[in-house]
């Protein structure tokens, strides 16, 4: 489920639907402030990707680099495109 501001974002961010499920079904998460988590594509879900996807992974490989902030579940507060490295804490 998206919030108003998860939609509105994805949507000014060019961020299609398709992408935030496939970070919900095989991103990894980190913690993030306010009992959020931060979903992203890292080596390992890229992986798990690739093995879902098959041929079709290539093509999905330069959209990658987005991530999600969830709350609560399955609840996407917002999403953008990662333009720094997550820090892990």
């Amino acid at each position: 489920m998206l919030t108003v501001h998860a939609k509105t974002r994805s949507h000014q961010r060019a961020i299609p639907p398709m992408l935030i499920d496939l970070l919900l079904q095989f991103g990894s998460t980190e913690k993030a402030p306010g009992g959020t988590e931060k979903l992203y594509f890292d080596k390992s879900a890229r992986k798990r990707i690739r093995s879902y996807a098959g041929p079709l992974a290539g093509l999905l490989e330069s959209h990658l680099g987005v991530y999600a902030v969830v709350n609560g579940g399955d609840v996407v507060v917002t999403v953008g495109h990662r333009i720094e490295r997550i820090k892990r804490r």
